[in-house]
């Protein structure tokens, strides 16, 4: 035991001065996080808020100017009311205009009738920014009917169905309490598999590696030096994330913060193992990055959950990501940020990720015994 902490302290020491004297490692591992975090949380957004639509009204009534009110009253929706179909067709050609809105000449007759119709054309260039302009449109036609039926003490003529929505998790239904947990991920995975991925290639090419053959360093010690400064670049960034993700986006932590510590450490493990697995087998720096890229990064960010729903996409590809790291973690930390505490789910994706860990440990062994191809 003394002999074992006497060889990893020296390679500690060994591979902290190398990571230091690497300047552009640190600034991937200590800055583009930080970019990363202000580049998503601000920058990506699924929300539509303020979307531009041109409104024609041939029907100037009182009532048909409530509906426009109805329209203006909508953060989501920005209307601009233009005198004929002509000019908000030529908007929407533009894209100065996401959807026309028009109204008919009797749109007044027709709503007092229960029957009013209001046509809505959506540049449907982008599907689901086309879905959800038509949710908006209905949620204001609604309200314009509601009203109308308030006002002289019947059932409005939408329906006699009352939809009372509750959203549970996300109520305020902001895209970044969904992206920024997420991130977390992707940032660990960064750091992780990326950054040590170029570690055992450099010394391969450089021929430095050769030189441990002669010393009494066993493969184990190599394996946990070598991640242990990356392990603490890692912990930084872990901070950075979680302070960011309370105090900048306003992201509740509804389940256990020593849940999601423990988790992401473990996951940053799993992704800082994989990239020296990654690293010994390719033994070249720029196939290196190449190969982290396409399995760890790309993954995370395509496969884990993170963009896309997974029950959305084809079985063979549902197959694959379960096999990702990413995934279980990304689930994983979605729900204790957002849902709260299952303890049951908690302990599933842990036990997935320590049995990965375990894996790459032994296969990561294997590509540095000491011996010469």
């Amino acid at each position: 035991m003394v002999g074992f902490t006497r060889r990893y302290m020296a390679l500690v020491r060994k591979e902290t001065r190398q990571m230091v004297r690497d300047r552009s490692n640190l600034g991937v591992g200590l800055l583009l996080p930080v970019t990363l975090i202000l580049l998503f949380g601000y920058g990506l957004s699924f929300d539509v808020k303020n979307a531009p639509i041109a409104v024609v009204m041939a029907d100037q009534s009182p009532t048909a100017r409530q509906f426009y009110s109805a329209l203006e009253g909508s953060t989501y929706l920005a209307p601009k009311w233009v005198s004929s179909m002509a000019e908000a067709e030529t908007l929407l050609g533009r894209g100065e205009a996401d959807a026309i809105v028009r109204l008919p000449v009797d749109f007044t007759r027709q709503l007092a009738a229960g029957q009013a119709q209001v046509q809505l054309l959506v540049n449907g260039i982008d599907a689901t920014l086309a879905a959800t302009l038509e949710g908006y449109v209905n949620g204001a036609i609604a309200s314009v009917f509601q009203q109308q039926a308030d006002r002289v003490g019947g059932k409005s003529s939408a329906g006699g169905v009352t939809l009372v929505q509750r959203i549970w998790f996300n109520e305020t239904g902001d895209s970044t309490w969904y992206l920024v947990p997420g991130l977390i991920a992707l940032v660990m995975t960064l750091i992780g598999a990326f950054l040590t991925s170029l570690l055992i290639a450099r010394e391969w090419e450089r021929g430095t590696f050769e030189a441990l053959f002669v010393t009494p360093v066993r493969p184990l010690e190599m394996v946990l030096a070598k991640i242990t400064p990356f392990m603490v670049i890692g912990i930084i960034d872990l901070v950075l994330c979680l302070l960011a993700a309370k105090f900048l986006f306003q992201v509740p932590v509804r389940g256990s913060l020593l849940v999601i510590v423990i988790a992401s450490l473990l996951y940053l493990l799993v992704s800082l193992q994989l990239g020296l697995l990654i690293s010994g087998v390719t033994r070249n720096q720029f196939q290196a990055s190449q190969v982290a890229m396409l399995l760890s990064f790309l993954p995370a960010l395509m496969l884990s959950g993170f963009i896309f729903d997974l029950r959305n996409v084809p079985l063979v590809i549902q197959v694959v990501s379960q096999i990702l790291p990413a995934t279980h973690y990304m689930a994983l930390i979605k729900t204790q940020f957002l849902a709260g505490n299952d303890w049951l789910m908690a302990l599933q994706k842990c036990a997935i990720l320590l049995l990965q860990l375990l894996l790459m440990i032994i296969a990561t062994r294997r590509t540095l015994l000491k011996k010469l191809d």
